[in-house]
């Protein structure tokens, strides 16, 4: 019976989703625009490029080379397995949700267990670095110097989280001198056993990318759609609806605490909050990529919310020092 009740519910929501949509056309067209906007001039420049080369990379040994180089501080800080630094590395480099394709690709590869990829998932979900430079900071807040600050917060309370989950599903693996001469073999070893081509892999990395970014896509137009039904149904001030609408959609409630009447530093800190839990958008993406894994999803929204809480703590913190060293 609790079944038949779930699936009822769920079949009001989305006929209601449905008449909504036909109801509030033009809100919606707009949405969908605005969704398209952003993918177009910030997701896809932002992450294209480094789909298609980290795939590259992982195909030419460049897992095995970040793995002996970075062995010290994976097992030793977050006491995970060394092919986990090369998820780090290209995590920072791309931001999210790469992080979830990288640990599903090694997960496949059989590099990484299950409970390492629920683990490694905590505390490598990053921000894309030029989205916080150039959009956050520049075309939102119009400070370049606290999209430093909140790009400084948002990355050092991620690697906070790391730490204080080390003990979490801990790697066994044995922390032995790092050899340079060793990574450049293990990295040789694996580019001449890859049966693939240059032209081959090219070809499948570009399928692979263009197939994550069109789910992203898809979800962030999804989401932006629930936002404008939510905004068009509660009505709440500027202050509050900006903060729903960042917990559902990041980029526009991104957009909308940068029009609210107030102080910088508190849209900072509504910013370094957003960004860090990424907004239900970008969990969904996640779970898409790893919904065909036995990775676990909730140590990652746990994850989220304290990567929110420490994000946003830390520009509070750090704010009134940092605009007037800087």
């Amino acid at each position: 019976m609790k079944k038949t009740w779930i699936s009822i519910i769920m079949m009001s929501i989305f006929i209601f989703i449905g008449i909504q949509i036909l109801l509030e056309s033009k809100e919606i067209l707009n949405s969908v625009t605005f969704s398209f906007q952003v993918w177009k001039n910030n997701i896809f420049p932002s992450l294209f490029p480094f789909f298609v080369l980290s795939e590259i990379l992982m195909n030419y040994g460049f897992i095995e080379l970040c793995g002996e180089l970075l062995k010290p501080l994976m097992i030793k800080f977050f006491k995970t397995s060394s092919p986990t630094a090369f998820i780090l590395i290209m995590s920072i480099i791309s931001g999210f949700p790469s992080n979830a394709k990288y640990t599903k690709e090694l997960l496949d590869q059989g590099l990484i267990n299950e409970q390492e990829g629920t683990k490694i998932l905590m505390f490598t979900c990053f921000s894309n670095p030029l989205f916080i430079l150039g959009t956050v900071s520049i075309l939102f807040l119009n400070n370049k110097e606290v999209g430093l600050l909140i790009l400084l917060c948002h990355y050092l309370s991620n690697f906070i989280i790391g730490f204080l989950f080390r003990n979490f599903h801990p790697t066994k693996e044995i922390i032995k001198p790092v050899s340079i001469k060793k990574a450049i073999e293990a990295m040789h070893q694996k580019r001449i056993q890859n049966p693939l081509n240059f032209g081959q892999i090219l070809t499948k990395a570009l399928q692979n990318s263009i197939q994550t970014l069109l789910l992203i896509l898809g979800t962030v137009t999804t989401f932006l759609v629930i936002t404008t039904i939510i905004d068009h149904h509660i009505q709440l001030n500027n202050y509050h609806q900006s903060i729903l609408n960042g917990f559902v959609e990041m980029t526009q409630g991104l957009k909308y605490v940068s029009t609210l009447n107030i102080p910088l530093k508190l849209k900072s800190i509504l910013s370094a909050m957003i960004l860090s839990f990424g907004g239900l958008s970008v969990h969904m993406q996640v779970v898409s990529i790893i919904s065909s894994t036995k990775i676990k999803y909730f140590p990652f929204l746990v994850a989220r919310i304290i990567h929110a809480l420490l994000a946003s703590f830390l520009v509070f913190i750090l704010f009134d020092w940092w605009i007037l060293t800087l």
